[in-house]
């Protein structure tokens, strides 16, 4: 095992599996760029069926990747990040149905990314083209057509998964039956950009980050981890920090933890914490990604884009998300024709809701395949 953030050939790929797509054709993207080839990385759970019509997609956000479900095992230095949802009995029932969750276009778990070897050897680093949350499921399209599936059952994410999700509907209504979106919009804004930004430029100005070409040299973690805090003050809220992190009625003193202010020690953890499993290159890549996205660029418009999405498309957002408000949304359920009401996932934590608050997570997604 190599002792980087980041996966790649020769570390224990645990219950990874991998596909190469785009042999021979290569892949173009979105932004005018190409990969001659793209590797996958993914996990199953569950059994296709002998038609191929029980598969459900289960996409990741931001620092996610494919372990949606499952203990720390090797290869896996941390759990399902969806495990009360995903499994034998619950709301994507493993019993009932095949679920597929891939590794993005541009992540560090084994898909095609920054610190993968290009064909000259070496690692892309700043040579890694543009790429958008259509380049993600154009990819993810070719590994529906590798598994032999025409047509998912259900296809389903919370933020940046939710985009793609999205652009299943909207991009390849013939390949599902229904999307389910969690805590995403239609387009980013320009609230939603100004954080992603700065959170690059931090990386960006890290003295290691070298361009973007460190890879035989130190990791520059510690831009990424002061991203991650400037992340993770958006994905959570104010009363969340007041109740865990504010002053002691007791003494007027902001609550203290060796020496720093609490809420300074526990952004700082978090940003430690994902800079030991994250590479900052993917972080800057998939960060420019959910600014690029836009459902409605060259389709005229989000209005149109929307309207025309034929599939049934299942929208929630959580009710104390400053990141991502409901106002997003209530836009999707408003010109999505068969979307309906948005439901409500009701949470003090803000963004971060779609992960932490899995009993009402579940219970949407399970309302809604109830209805496949």
């Amino acid at each position: 095992m190599t002792d980087s953030p980041y996966w790649r050939p020769g570390d224990d790929p645990g219950r990874r599996q991998f596909v190469e797509v785009g042999a021979g054709h290569g892949v173009d993207l979105d932004g005018g760029g190409r990969l001659e080839l793209v590797t996958v990385a993914y996990e199953t759970w569950g059994r296709r069926n002998d038609t191929g019509t029980n598969a459900v997609l289960v996409l990741h956000a931001l620092t996610g990747d494919s372990h949606v479900a499952g203990p720390v095992e090797p290869g896996h230095p941390t759990p399902g990040w969806w495990d009360g949802v995903v499994g034998p009995g619950l709301a994507i029932d493993t019993d009932r149905y095949f679920v597929v969750c891939p590794n993005v276009l541009g992540g560090c778990q084994g898909t095609t990314g920054p610190s993968s070897v290009a064909p000259d050897g070496r690692p892309f680093g700043s040579r890694f083209p543009v790429v958008t949350i259509r380049d993600m499921v154009a990819v993810e399209t070719m590994l529906a057509d590798h598994l032999g599936i025409d047509r998912w059952v259900a296809v389903v994410g919370g933020s940046m998964g939710a985009m793609r999700a999205l652009e299943w509907a909207v991009g390849h209504p013939n390949r599902l039956e229904r999307a389910i979106v969690l805590a995403a919009g239609a387009a980013g804004t320009a609230d939603q950009i100004a954080l992603c930004s700065l959170q690059v430029r931090v990386i960006r100005a890290d003295a290691d980050f070298r361009g973007g070409d460190y890879y035989e040299g130190p990791i520059p973690g510690t831009g990424l981890a002061i991203a991650r805090g400037i992340g993770q003050f958006s994905y959570r809220t104010w009363t969340e920090f007041e109740e865990r992190f504010g002053r002691d009625p007791q003494d007027d003193r902001a609550v203290l933890d060796g020496g720093r202010y609490a809420i300074e020690s526990y952004l700082r953890h978090q940003g430690e914490k994902l800079a030991a499993r994250f590479d900052p290159n993917s972080y800057v890549v998939l960060s420019e990604a959910m600014n690029h996205h836009d459902v409605g660029r060259g389709r005229g418009g989000v209005v149109a884009a929307l309207k025309g999405v034929r599939v049934p498309v299942t929208v929630a957002g959580v009710s104390s998300d400053r990141l991502y408000p409901r106002e997003l949304q209530e836009e999707l359920a408003r010109l999505i024709p068969r979307a309906g009401l948005v439901k409500v996932i009701t949470s003090p934590a803000g963004h971060d809701g779609f992960l932490i608050e899995t009993d009402q997570v579940a219970a949407i997604i399970a309302e809604s395949l109830a209805s496949a």
